[in-house]
């Protein structure tokens, strides 16, 4: 898999979603359906998307018991997404649940985007960096036969050099500079992603939001993939 840049639609509904990618022209990317408008439209939007021959993954951070988990991935898996993804916190049982009952690419996602050091200590109560908790997590996902993970740019190259550059590091948190970072806490540009060692950025406001997304969409793509 080569490096690309994921829009993420996250749009209320159906209708706004395709009124953004008729922007795009004759553009397909690959599109981030998150649970705004997957429990808006269901099943539906997928197959709409699919059809008109975009690469899908599916995020809707799956985190219960190992059954449940493993049941809900089964029928997402008839979906025919390319990517999805389960929270590694749910633990390594969970997760392999979760694989045996997916055959498209599977992520683990580490440390939300949003969530910084600080809070990470004072509110999730784990007492290590960011780094060491996000590399360990990592581990984890491996061994439960996940793909790769969800997490910053900031932090791919600790996963590559635990977990191998065979293994995956999906980052959002992706602005372009002088773009606002909103809720993000760990941001970085596409070219900032790129030397880091992301494999897939995962972009929505800079793009979504621009005044000319096929432009944004291009120049993202231009600073991540060259």
């Amino acid at each position: 898999m080569g490096r690309d840049v994921i829009i993420a639609c996250d749009f209320p509904n159906a209708e706004e979603t395709l009124s953004f990618l008729a922007k795009l022209g004759d553009e397909r990317p690959y599109l981030k359906i998150g649970m705004e408008l997957f429990n808006a439209e269901g099943p539906a939007i997928v197959k709409k998307l699919k059809d008109r021959g975009h690469r899908i993954f599916l995020v809707l951070k799956l985190h219960d018991i190992p059954n449940t988990v493993g049941r809900a991935m089964k029928v997402l898996d008839g979906l025919d997404v390319d990517m999805c993804n389960v929270h590694a916190a749910g633990a390594k049982a969970m997760m392999r649940a979760a694989s045996d009952n997916f055959r498209g690419t599977l992520l683990g996602v580490t440390q939300l985007t949003s969530t910084s050091e600080e809070v990470m200590r004072s509110e999730i109560l784990i007492e290590r960096t960011m780094k060491e908790v996000v590399a360990e997590y990592g581990i984890n996902c491996k061994a439960a036969g996940l793909n790769g993970v969800v997490c910053s740019p900031l932090e791919a190259a600790a996963i590559h050099e635990r977990c191998g550059h065979d293994f995956l590091t999906v980052t959002p948190g992706i602005r372009l500079e002088g773009d606002a970072a909103g809720d993000q806490k760990r941001i970085t540009t596409p070219s900032q992603a790129k030397e880091l060692g992301s494999d897939y950025i995962v972009v929505g406001r800079s793009i979504t939001a621009a005044d000319d997304p096929l432009t944004a969409y291009r120049k993202c793509r231009k600073e991540f993939i060259g």
